[in-house]
């Protein structure tokens, strides 16, 4: 009996122990893995950005007032009519207005959607044309709003207009001469890793939205201030603002979260004309605003402080109607 007793207890004995070994066992990993989600989760929602505010884009060609159309389009119901679609610039009855636009075709209209206008007279010929890119970051350390910044100073610095993230002119060249002057240019290109493809498609859109005739692109030069004076004699035109304000390639501070205006005057074989593109960022979204009038007599050329004027209230209005979404 003593025997069996004994026998009997060192069963309980090692049993006891035996669970106890298990429970520690299994408790351990728990533990351990517990400390490594808690490592993880602190660490993976930080790196991943927010996405942008903008997950649509608004319909381009209802996106501008018929009043504003009337004012920078004069005589354009006189001009040939193209396919339109209705928006703001619809007119009433079954004809089709010119100021209901022409949209552009893209491939996804929630990622880039844009509308042209066009207005002719005995005078002059005027283009209007409005871009929307909205932009989207894959790499998730990156924002859709950073990704639009990035892209906002690669178009600005092709347009050589300083931006806030450039570092002065001091600190990028060495000890001055050619090459100093070649390392300025080549800097001037701003950031953003792949949008120097997109943003010279951007230009060449913008500009190709005219439809005067000739090609916009071709050689010109900026201007510094304006230059002609037809505005006042063209029909429907308006007086130019005061000679005194800057007129030259430049940041706007109130449009959007970041601008710029750029101006150029093409004065060559295809034609006199001169082309307004305001490009401004709204959160994640690129809009750019293009105006180019072209005019039949040569000797004259148009107006660069009326031109800038019509093309910065497009922005404005698109701006605002950015803001109250």
């Amino acid at each position: 009996m003593q025997r069996r007793a004994r026998t009997y207890l060192t069963g309980v004995a090692l049993a006891v122990m035996l669970s106890g070994g298990l429970t520690a066992c299994t408790g351990s990993p728990e533990d351990e893995g517990g400390e490594d989600t808690k490592a993880g989760s602190s660490g993976a929602p930080d790196s991943s950005a927010p996405p942008g505010r903008y997950r649509t884009l608004p319909e381009p060609c209802g996106a501008v007032d018929l009043s504003t159309l009337k004012k920078l389009l004069p005589d354009a119901e006189g001009a040939p009519q193209g396919s339109s679609t209705p928006g703001k610039g619809t007119a009433s009855g079954d004809e089709e207005s010119p100021y209901e636009g022409q949209p552009i075709a893209t491939y996804d209209t929630d990622r880039r959607a844009g509308c042209r206008w066009k207005s002719t007279n005995s005078l002059a010929t005027r283009n209007l044309t409005v871009d929307f890119e909205r932009v989207v970051s894959y790499d998730p350390a990156v924002s859709d709003d950073e990704q639009a910044q990035l892209l906002y100073d690669e178009r600005a610095g092709q347009a050589e207009i300083p931006t806030e993230s450039e570092p002065p002119a001091d600190e990028e060249g060495g000890e001055g001469g050619d090459p100093a002057d070649e390392g300025g240019k080549s800097g001037s290109g701003g950031s953003g890793e792949d949008g120097g493809s997109e943003a010279a498609d951007s230009g060449t859109d913008g500009k190709g939205g005219g439809e005067g005739g000739g090609d916009p692109g071709g050689e010109g030069e900026k201007s510094d201030s304006g230059g002609g004076s037809d505005a006042s004699e063209e029909p429907g035109g308006e007086p130019s603002p005061s000679s005194d304000a800057d007129l030259s390639p430049r940041t706007l501070d109130d449009i959007g979260d970041n601008a710029y205006i750029d101006d150029q005057l093409d004065t060559g074989d295809s034609g006199v004309h001169r082309d307004i593109t305001l490009v401004f960022r709204s959160a994640n979204v690129i809009a750019t605003v293009t105006y180019d009038q072209w005019l039949t007599d040569k000797r004259r050329t148009p107006d660069s402080a009326e031109l800038q004027e019509k093309a910065r209230s497009v922005a404005e209005e698109l701006a605002a109607d950015f803001d109250d979404n």
